[in-house]
């Protein structure tokens, strides 16, 4: 993938399939570095999976045998010098503790590091078609923060107003615009 953001994009959507109620999205930069943490409430994965995620061709997609997001977000941070992790308790082990979560580490300054390319977009999408789940960003910078969390919003907006009304989406897209200064 050509920008982080997709990978973003795509692990985000496995939160979703596996019946996720928050999922938080944290990117953690240095001046060097970058590390991507995304953290979910779903089902998690029995561990005999979890020691086949990253394999190309186990999936659990019924479309297509094969599935490609881990394993290129794995060799986009290896790429760089970096690390991909993943953790996660399977529902049948904790029902009330269940979740996965998805670590990679970039070095920024390795000529390999893949982009971040357009964060907002990816997360008013994610919203945009996942207004029931409750999202969680953070972008911490060595300048700056920028965050949102869908909760805070439910808590002004109440239940009248959903999270993908257009008014909603734009003035998130604004805000989250403005957190960034571009």
């Amino acid at each position: 993938m050509k920008e982080l953001s997709l990978n973003i994009l795509d692990v985000a959507k496995n939160s979703v399939k596996a019946e996720a109620t928050l999922i938080g999205i944290e990117l953690i930069e240095t001046e060097t570095t970058l590390l991507l943490r995304i953290r979910d409430n779903g089902y998690g994965m029995e561990p005999d999976f979890l020691t086949r995620v990253l394999d190309p061709f186990s999936t659990t997609r019924t479309t297509r045998k094969v599935g490609l997001g881990l394993p290129l977000l794995k060799l986009a941070a290896e790429q760089t010098g970096g690390t991909l992790s993943i953790a996660s308790v399977p529902k049948s082990a904790s029902p009330d503790a269940c979740g996965t979560t998805v670590e990679a580490f970039f070095h920024t300054d390795h000529m390999d590091f893949t982009p971040i390319g357009d964060i907002v977009s990816t997360v008013v999408l994610l919203i945009q078609g996942n207004p029931d789940i409750d999202f969680r960003f953070v972008h911490t910078m060595p300048d700056k923060e920028v965050e949102l969390d869908t909760r805070d919003l439910r808590a002004v907006l109440g239940d009248e107003v959903p999270l993908n009304d257009f008014a909603v989406l734009n003035w998130i897209t604004e805000s989250l615009r403005e957190q960034y200064g571009s």
